[in-house]
């Protein structure tokens, strides 16, 4: 087994037993969580592809097909001649690592201490919108997960996500809700995140949302919506958070060229 390999499979102890992931899905696994907790900081030059092929028991066209989905996505900058860099900027940066719609790790950016209360998770029938959405029958059944995160105490997101029973491998009745939604479907369903598509929407405070986030009633905030899928274009997940935009601020970074 490589080292990679094993570094993976140590992560994934507690988990239920997945598929084997694909060489490239696992270096990308590792590399990101080694900037994402500061083994490589903002800043610092990366190891050379070979060095990181080496250490990691994988190709170099492995390496540098990963090196080149995050040059890609803003997460690492390539100076000609001097290496590979992790974007110093990358600790302003909200979205990184999928970060953006990890909403424990964008209070956290935010220099608050982020906390989650779970208010209800539950097994209904699909509305016709979650129907059209999720690609399932109506009336077919859902899993309903409501959840307010905090920011140092303060409610700052009501965050409901919605995805089809159908896709629970264990007991969903012992649920996790303190986990980020990627690594609920990961844990409980065996699926992975490939990708999302999201609206951001102006919305105003109605009276409920003024009793749960502590805004007046007619004030603007942000309103999310989401849609996540798997890497066959599945619908795994739809959301819709409301987000306080005066307490959390939202940077987005956008690779060019």
């Amino acid at each position: 087994m490589t080292m990679v390999q094993q570094l993976c499979c140590n992560r994934l102890v507690n988990m239920p037993i997945q598929r084997p992931k694909p060489l490239v899905e696992q270096v990308s696994l590792e590399l990101r969580q080694r900037i994402h907790d500061r083994t490589y900081p903002p800043g610092s030059r990366l190891p050379s592809e070979s060095e990181l092929a080496q250490e990691l028991g994988v190709s170099r066209t492995t390496v540098r097909t990963v090196l080149a989905k995050f040059a890609a996505e803003g997460l690492i900058l390539r100076k000609q001649g001097d290496g590979t860099y992790v974007n110093e900027r990358i600790r302003d940066i909200d979205n990184r690592y999928g970060g953006m719609w990890d909403f424990s790790r964008l209070i956290e950016a935010n220099g608050y201490r982020p906390s989650i209360r779970t208010v209800t998770i539950e097994r209904r029938p699909a509305t016709g919108d979650e129907s059209n959405v999720l690609a399932i029958g109506l009336n077919e059944e859902v899993v309903s997960l409501v959840r307010l995160f905090h920011a140092d105490g303060r409610a700052v997101i009501f965050a409901t996500n919605v995805f089809p029973a159908t896709l629970l491998k264990i007991d969903g009745e012992k649920l996790d809700g303190n986990l980020p939604i990627h690594r609920i479907l990961q844990t409980y369903c065996q699926e992975q995140i490939a990708y999302a598509i999201s609206d951001i929407e102006a919305a105003l405070v109605d009276e409920t949302l003024s009793g749960i986030l502590a805004r007046e009633a007619g004030q603007p905030l942000l309103r999310l919506k989401e849609r996540f899928y798997n890497k066959l274009n599945k619908p795994l997940v739809m959301g819709v958070s409301y987000y306080d935009h005066t307490v959390l601020k939202l940077r987005l970074v956008q690779a060019w060229g």
